[in-house]
């Protein structure tokens, strides 16, 4: 008589399609957890979350830290103080959220333009104490939110058609340099220009280039010589293109030779 086989033993474990079960239920808790989450906001746990927020990262009541990489909001200013009017549009209509960023846009302006003045007002001082008055003019940026500018008159600088500084010139822009060694860090720009006269030069065949050529000289000084960064001085030449006064007369082309330097504020410095 053959013998018979014994029945073989079910596999060890849970059957192979309760894993896969088990997938479907994890996602289906996610979707409506997701759903939930979507659905409705806890505006007074927002705030709170919020609050924590200021408190602990300082982006809005005054410090300079920031969350990430980079600075936020810094030097102290106070700029934003309700977290969930700037960052979360919830609930809200798109005027609601137009006039929110409206918001923005002006408080930062006024932040901008309160730094300007600041430095205006500081370098201003300076000047006066350094005895510049006579060889400097001091102004601002149309929207007064970005820059202080220093400008020199081009014939105090330099000789007709050079770019070289004058020997003569050195001590009144050293005295410039300390002025700039103030603002270590900030974005310095120096931009040369010139009147519309064209130029009668071996040397450089336009007035782009001649402007070119001494606002170079004028950042190579204030980096050999004051210690300026580098990283932080950047030189244009704009030759006639942007005059400041009437190109027809003697006076007026005299205004317009000159050199521009523009220190920004420590919001546009980046």
């Amino acid at each position: 008589m053959a013998r018979q086989k014994k029945p073989q033993a079910p596999p060890k474990g849970a059957p192979a399609w309760t894993a896969t079960f088990s997938d479907l239920m994890n996602l289906l808790l996610c979707f409506f957890v997701l759903l939930f989450a979507l659905s409705s906001v806890d505006e007074e746990k927002f705030d709170q979350v919020a609050a924590s927020m200021t408190n602990s990262f300082s982006i809005f009541k005054g410090g300079s830290s920031s969350i990430g990489e980079g600075q936020l909001i810094g030097m102290g200013v106070s700029q934003l103080n309700d977290l969930d009017i700037y960052f979360s549009s919830m609930g809200k209509t798109s005027e609601e959220v137009d006039e929110a960023i409206k918001d923005f846009e002006e408080q930062l302006k006024e932040v901008n333009g309160q730094a300007t003045a600041e430095m205006y007002d500081k370098i201003s001082e300076t000047s006066t104490k350094y005895n510049l008055d006579n060889y400097v003019e001091l102004s601002i940026d149309k929207d007064g939110s970005r820059y202080v500018s220093i400008d020199i008159n081009g014939s105090l600088l330099y000789d007709s058609g050079k770019a070289e500084l004058k020997s003569e010139a050195i001590p009144i822009f050293s005295k410039v340099g300390d002025i700039l060694k103030l603002y270590e860090g900030y974005r310095i720009s120096i931009i040369g220009h010139t009147d519309n006269v064209p130029i009668s030069s071996a040397k450089y065949a336009s007035n782009k280039e001649l402007s070119s050529a001494r606002a170079i000289k004028a950042a190579e000084y204030l980096i050999n010589n004051k210690g300026i960064d580098p990283s932080t001085i950047e030189w244009i030449g704009r030759g006639e293109y942007d005059p400041i006064a009437d190109n027809n007369t003697q006076e007026g082309k005299a205004k317009n030779r000159r050199i521009e330097i523009r220190i920004y504020n420590s919001f546009n410095s980046d």
